[in-house]
């Protein structure tokens, strides 16, 4: 049994978030005429840096390691691993970014704490997803996740594209959360159990009660490809994240789809080993394999079409879902490589939320600037804005997975890994996939650097001064290009905690 101070230590980031999330709420509520927008972001900032130091901290002092396993609280429903620790790495990263991000983007907003509190209690239900280890908690998680998401996306009230935005995410996310729920009721009634190591061992023996958990695996199946807005549930994606203020996009489609991974790579391997599954003829491994190949086809192609900056990077993520989706689809019975695979989406996904979370929040400056939607409005704007830029040009580029940036690295370990474990075709489909991404992401470049704009007097109205949002994007860009010499203790770290699972 663990005590009381292992069981606060090992959850420490988890406090973090939900403490600062709380004090934020607090003296929104208690003193609503001392609160400024700056404490508020510089709280939000600290809560989640420190919350990020001491995911740190667990792994560097062995706390929660690869060879002193999981710290397990509350009855075996609460899981510490390096897996959830490595994730909890990524959302506290991006929620740091994004807050500080938010600081310039809400200062005319009448009530900008709100968004702060939110976005740390969001923060917070993801990390709780990431140690859950039981399905109960993982529910309770992914609503503690959702809720918050669905006002964020609506924040600016006065705006009717974001309201309208809030209303189809809730809607959308309402029907998905009962598609979940169902199929984890189902999970039970084959299994009686909802603690994913029992789960695992009930599949050895469910016979006749296959079929009712295969069905229950379809419906979870489709709440995380919601979550991770993977084909054919990602049509909420791109009107959301159009709709939603942009730094919220960038929490979303980084942080928020970093969350859904989480589950499925945890959910998968624990509740639902491939041996056991296959030898009842669920095969969901098939399952996210056709999932992955259509996700990044859709995304990619539906991509290139757009004319909207943002709301091709809206698509731009789907297509990346369908990348990291290889982390389960590259999976076997037995396969050498399946923690090499898993391994290197993790890694996927964490230099993706950098560069990601950065190309959201330059349109976020975009949009401060008064610059317009498509590509045409971006013209000429290195003239004005050369480092912020440059910094858009270095996150296209490492999204189209070009040499030397990190984007390429994550990619070429993950397209490798899925070769590895013997399949080619996955990984030959990404690649193809990857060169037509070069496409879209070259037109982001080419309107920034080549390109001239309608007027000089339109640059003119720029304002480039050195305010937070555009701290928060270079910050993004030097991560990114940081992450090259550091990808190597990144791509062992991921893959020590992946190769743990199985």
């Amino acid at each position: 049994m663990v005590n009381a101070p292992t069981a606060v230590t090992a959850l420490l980031p988890v406090l973090l978030l939900a403490l600062t999330g709380l004090v934020l709420l607090l003296v929104d509520t208690v003193r609503p005429d001392d609160r400024s927008n700056t404490s508020m972001a510089v709280v939000s900032a600290l809560g989640s840096l420190g919350a990020l130091a001491a995911t740190a901290w667990l792994v560097v002092s062995g706390t929660v390691g690869v060879d002193t396993g999981a710290v397990h609280l509350f009855a075996d429903t609460i899981a510490v691993d390096t897996m959830a620790l490595f994730f909890i790495a990524i959302f506290t990263s991006v929620t740091a970014l994004v807050v500080v991000a938010a600081h310039d983007y809400f200062h005319d907003h009448s009530n900008p704490a709100a968004f702060y509190s939110l976005a740390l209690f969001a923060t917070t239900g993801m990390a709780l997803l990431a140690v859950a280890n039981s399905l109960a908690v993982v529910f309770v998680a992914l609503e503690m996740v959702s809720l918050p998401s669905y006002v964020l996306v609506a924040f600016l009230k006065q705006n009717r594209g974001s309201v309208e935005a809030g209303m189809k995410y809730f809607l959308v996310g309402a029907l998905s959360s009962a598609i979940f729920l169902f199929g984890i009721s189902l999970v039970y009634a084959a299994t009686g159990s909802l603690l994913f190591g029992d789960v695992a061992e009930a599949f050895g023996s469910i016979d006749e009660l296959a079929g009712v958990a295969g069905i229950g695996i379809v419906m979870i199946i489709g709440g995380v490809a919601f979550k991770t807005a993977s084909v054919p549930f990602h049509f909420w994606a791109p009107e959301a994240y159009e709709g939603a203020p942009a730094p919220v996009s960038a929490f979303l489609s980084s942080a928020s789809k970093a969350a859904g991974f989480v589950v499925a790579f945890q959910l998968f391997t624990e509740a639902f080993p491939i041996g056991a599954s296959v030898a009842a003829n669920i095969d969901w491994v098939l399952a996210f394999g056709i999932l992955a190949a259509v996700t990044m086809t859709l995304g990619n192609f539906a991509a290139a079409v757009q004319e909207e900056v943002k709301r091709m990077l809206a698509y731009s993520s789907i297509g990346h879902a369908g990348y990291a989706l290889i982390g389960l689809a590259a999976l076997s019975a037995g396969g050498p490589a399946n923690g090499t695979v898993m391994g290197a989406a993790m890694a996927h996904l964490l230099v993706y939320g950098f560069m990601n979370t950065g190309a959201f929040l330059f349109v976020a400056m975009a949009e401060r600037w008064g610059v317009g939607r498509t590509f045409a409005d971006y013209a000429g704007l290195a003239q004005r804005a050369p480092v912020a830029s440059t910094a858009m040009a270095v996150f296209m580029f490492s999204l189209a997975g070009l040499p030397p940036f990190a984007g390429f690295f994550s990619k070429y370990f993950l397209f490798q890994a899925a070769i590895d474990n013997g399949f080619l075709w996955l990984a030959a489909l990404g690649a193809v996939n990857s060169v037509i991404s070069l496409y879209y992401y070259s037109r982001v470049v080419k309107a920034l650097f080549i390109d001239d704009p309608d007027s000089q007097s339109a640059l003119d109205a720029i304002d480039v001064r050195p305010t937070a949002l555009y701290a928060a994007v270079v910050f993004a860009a030097v991560a990114t290009v940081l992450l090259l010499p550091g990808f190597g203790p990144v791509i062992e770290t991921a893959e020590a905690a992946a190769s743990a699972v199985f």
